[in-house]
């Protein structure tokens, strides 16, 4: 299975590389963004909400520098998410006619300055928030990619005041799908509590605990699904077909 996901991933940088490319942003350097232990990110809403103790106390510690960030160059999925995620930014725009700026910017909340987060991109047109993932098709549906990311949108909403998110993925069953989040304020409500006990816990020294409150479900504003068309010559669906175990995929209408 991993010789199939490098394949697939060599692939599609070769891909890109040689398809033409709207100009993007130039992606800042690690040196022009604050140190990350300084604040609390997207990515670390997931945690500070989750139900890991291991990965909270993990997180805690990153904070206050008593570890080293964990390296992820060796995670393979991870690795697919940052290969893909300019691609998946121009599937995006290709299929809405609509323009993501302000990528990879870092704003910091106005008042809060322990709360930052680090965008894939804001949609120019509606001021929505742009996040992109990668996900394996057989542990795919929109409720659970909803679920799975919507403690990073919420608080990345909160962070930039926008009203709603758009969750753009591209799944290693060679589909593109759109999920439109909108803010949530009991949500946020809820986050912004469990964080500034996180935060607390990191100036203070104090242990932390998990929060241990259960999230509201996830409001889907609207989902579209895009099969991507396989590109001549190069198959890749056909390798993640290799690797999906059978599985069976219902789309139905959702409810604001």
């Amino acid at each position: 299975m991993l010789i199939y996901l490098t394949q697939m991933c060599s692939s599609y940088r070769k891909i890109f590389a040689e398809s033409p490319q709207p100009m993007s942003i130039p992606l800042p350097k690690q040196t022009d963004k604050q140190d990350r232990r300084s604040f609390i990110g997207g990515s670390d809403a997931r945690i500070v909400m989750g139900d890991d103790e291991a990965a909270l106390l993990r997180l805690w510690r990153e904070k206050r520098g008593e570890v080293e960030p964990e390296d992820l160059s060796a995670n393979l999925i991870v690795q697919l998410g940052t290969v893909t995620e300019q691609l998946n930014r121009h599937w995006y725009e290709r299929n809405t006619g609509q323009v993501v700026t302000d990528v990879q910017r870092q704003v910091f909340h106005p008042v809060k300055r322990w709360m930052a987060a680090t965008l894939d991109g804001m949609v120019e047109g509606t001021g929505a928030v742009f996040e992109a993932k990668f996900m394996l098709p057989w542990s795919f549906s929109e409720e659970a990619a909803a679920e799975k990311h919507m403690p990073q949108l919420q608080h990345n909403m909160w962070v930039t005041a926008s009203r709603t998110a758009v969750l753009s993925i591209i799944t290693g069953g060679g589909q593109w799908v759109e999920i439109k989040i909108p803010a949530d304020p009991l949500y946020q409500h809820l986050l912004l509590t469990a964080e500034k006990k996180f935060w607390h816990c990191v100036e203070s020294g104090e242990t932390p605990a998990l929060f241990g409150v259960e999230p509201p479900r996830p409001r889907i504003e609207a989902v579209r699904i895009v099969d991507i068309p396989p590109i001549p010559g190069r198959n890749l669906p056909g390798c993640f077909a290799r690797l999906a175990r059978p599985t069976s995929i219902t789309t139905r209408p959702k409810q604001s």
